[in-house]
């Protein structure tokens, strides 16, 4: 792990909260994982952070989820830059379904409306919109839509808890 650019005291953290890492190979999960980050455009700064917030992503297949995700949000106009920002902030979105959770919520986004630059930009400013349930982003949707605040506030909005947002 510390190939990967963790300290020492992130090792003790990442392997706590993920212990099954102390089963996988150096060379085909960290490794090759790093490398493929790195030829994503993450700097090897970038690299430890997201395997620190995120050291599951290590055990997640660069062939069935990682490449398709970051192909299909290149597919959509997201520039290498913005695909690399979009990671490093929030890289839990290279474990999620495209077909369960990241094309819906994309989709949901153009049904209300929104522009493709809209949405590029809103995703790179919160990836974890990728993350949410459509119930409750349709739900906050549809109330900012009301008010005319869907582009510049969804983002925001998707991280009140339902008390705040109420």
């Amino acid at each position: 792990l510390s190939q990967v650019g963790l300290s020492n005291d992130q090792i003790p953290k990442v392997i706590a909260s993920c212990p099954a890492l102390l089963g996988c190979s150096v060379e085909e999960n960290f490794k090759s994982k790093a490398l493929w980050l790195s030829q994503v455009g993450l700097s090897s700064d970038q690299l430890a952070k997201v395997i620190a917030r995120c050291p599951s992503l290590l055990s997640f297949s660069i062939e069935v989820k990682m490449t398709p995700t970051v192909r299909w949000l290149s597919g959509i106009g997201m520039d290498e830059l913005q695909i690399s920002q979009a990671i490093s902030s929030f890289p839990q979105l290279l474990g999620y379904s495209l077909e369960q959770n990241i094309k819906p919520t994309v989709q949901a986004l153009r049904d209300q409306g929104l522009t493709q630059p809209q949405i590029t930009s809103m995703l790179v400013r919160c990836p974890a919109l990728l993350g949410y349930s459509s119930k409750r982003l349709m739900h906050r949707m549809r109330i900012l839509s009301a008010q005319g605040r869907v582009s510049k506030s969804l983002a925001s909005a998707m991280k009140l808890t339902d008390a705040q947002f109420a």
